[in-house]
């Protein structure tokens, strides 16, 4: 029984040592012991945040202590501190959380504002036990590594969209004559034959024979009759002048050859016709006739009408129908444009000859932004190209040079296509409220993609991945591994650094150690993705 008393007193002994003074919870703080979920911390939307649970045992804090804890994050460069957390014993008369004699834990949340250099850095609690009038410093205690930045690879550039430089590689063209025919009849005459423009058609069809950047790819021969007199004797007119008109054609091209298809058609009354001749004479009255021209479908009624203005009709069968008894011979022709090797070679030879879409073109072709510039700045001063000047503020966004991007938005129309690109310069200013206002008014899928990035930065990785879709983009890839999902990352086909590097990501989140070794090696051709990886969390247990 002696034996038995004797050893309870020694153990109620050491209690009393664990508990006799504060300056004895620094010399025991190994016996406090801490967790931080994360364990490797994470930068969302330029913030840190963690949950923090110490756990201190039982006879730890003394009755009459008061423990100050402060969270610090230690990093190259420098080190954050949050406010402390108070801490008193139970015999303390203040108003701090209570820590028990018995033990207990404590579970705090930990928030810091991101600070380059974090990439790499660790969590530790700093505590100092206040006792009467003195204090003493308890031993650091580390909580977590980090900070993971993987979101930050997101492409922040945006996209944007040139206006359509309406360049056409293949343009169509057409050469036109015709021959007249008299009231009522579908003979030709012989000095249709030698018309001026009968001689005009057979000097073009030689030129498109001689001009090796043409080709003749069909001929209509097109028959109509004047709409005046009834409509089914003009349709049989018409038809007859067809005929004939096919026989003139023969003979026209018999030494002008057209060798191409050759297409007949019979279009009887040219109402059409008609109508543009009206519009581009000199009648005091063609809105009137016009007009009646719009008001009535029918021929019959047209006809009635028009010659009910008897003075007006006068001078219509007198300088108008005689000009709709006609057939016309249409070459169908296609002309080949500049091709992108002749476009390059004519900017530096004879820049003088391109009209403003191949200005447009050869803008895209080039490699060079001054350049690029530079076309886009003679579209624009040669020919006040609205489409230039669009263009040339999105070369100096993707230059880069953001207040000359903005001084030449500013010249141009508000559409879609301009707030999404003033978005994009609030973006690449970190202006996010201000790029959002001007990708929701642009509402197309560019800015739909560039408010995925906005949703990124703010760390909303489940809202941009909404936006992005079944895209198969770097940012879409990058989204999806934010999300957990590696398998688009490692999938990405790109062999560009960037690419690289978040394959290697996806690697060490796989366990794949020959995957980010393979891939480190392709992003670290470019020497900010090299410094980057050797401080990045992401492979700590690869180096």
């Amino acid at each position: 029984m002696k034996k038995g008393i004797k050893l309870f007193a020694a153990v109620l002994g050491l209690a009393a040592v664990a508990c006799s003074s504060p300056e004895k919870m620094a010399e025991m703080a190994e016996n406090v012991t801490v967790k931080c979920e994360p364990a490797v911390l994470e930068v969302v939307g330029g913030e840190i945040d963690a949950t923090v649970s110490v756990t201190y045992p039982e006879d730890y804090f003394h009755a009459k202590a008061i423990l100050e804890v402060t969270p610090v994050i230690v990093y190259e460069g420098g080190e954050a501190k949050m406010e402390p957390f108070m801490f008193q014993g139970e015999k303390v008369k203040d108003n701090y959380e209570v820590v028990p004699t018995a033990g207990t834990t404590v579970t705090k949340k930990v928030h810091f504002n991101y600070a380059p250099g974090m990439e790499k850095c660790y969590l530790e609690l700093r505590g100092v036990v206040k006792y009467k009038d003195k204090n003493t410093d308890v031993p650091s205690k580390k909580v977590a590594d980090g900070a993971n930045t993987t979101y930050m690879l997101v492409c922040k550039k945006g996209a944007l969209d040139l206006k359509a430089d309406n360049y056409q590689e293949v343009i169509k063209q057409t050469a036109e004559g015709q021959i007249l025919y008299t009231i009522n009849s579908s003979a030709v005459r012989n000095n249709q034959y030698k018309s001026q423009s009968i001689k005009d058609f057979q000097a073009a069809l030689d030129e498109i024979k001689a001009n090796e950047r043409k080709t003749l790819v069909g001929t209509d021969v097109v028959a109509y009759a004047s709409p005046d007199g009834k409509e089914d004797q003009n349709a049989k007119l018409s038809d007859n002048r067809s005929k004939s008109a096919e026989k003139a054609f023969a003979k026209v091209t018999k030494k002008h050859p057209a060798d191409a298809p050759v297409n007949v058609t019979s279009v009887g009354e040219d109402w059409e016709g008609f109508q543009e001749l009206v519009a581009a004479s000199d009648l005091e009255d063609k809105d009137l006739i016009i007009r009646v021209l719009s008001m009535y479908s029918d021929p019959a009624v047209r006809e009635k009408e028009i010659k009910n203005m008897s003075a007006v009709y006068t001078t219509l069968a007198k300088e108008v129908l005689p000009e709709l008894r006609r057939a016309r011979f249409i070459a169908n022709v296609e002309y080949k444009n500049y091709t992108s090797e002749e476009l390059l070679k004519l900017i530096e030879e004879n820049i003088d000859v391109l009209d403003e879409t191949a200005l447009l073109r050869a803008a895209t072709l080039v490699k060079e932004n001054d350049q690029k510039v530079a076309l886009y700045k003679k579209a624009v001063e040669k020919y006040n190209s609205a489409n230039g000047q669009y263009n040339l503020a999105v070369t100096y966004i993707k230059a880069g040079k953001l207040a000359e991007a903005k001084a030449e938005l500013a010249k141009c129309a508000k559409d879609a296509d301009w707030n999404n690109a003033m978005g994009v310069v609030a973006l690449q200013e970190n202006n996010l409220d201000e790029a959002v206002k001007y990708f929701n008014a642009a509402a197309n899928k560019s800015a739909k993609a560039n408010l995925a990035v906005v949703d990124v930065l703010k760390g909303d990785y489940k809202a941009a991945a909404a936006k992005l879709g079944d895209c198969k983009c770097f940012n879409a890839a990058l989204v999806a591994l934010l999300n957990g999902n590696n398998a688009p990352a490692a999938a990405l086909k790109c062999e560009c650094p960037q690419a690289a590097y978040l394959r290697a990501v996806a690697a060490a989140r796989q366990g794949d150690a020959a995957g980010v070794k393979k891939n480190l090696e392709a992003a670290k051709k470019c020497d900010k993705l090299a410094a980057r990886a050797e401080k990045d969390v992401e492979f700590a247990q690869y180096r």
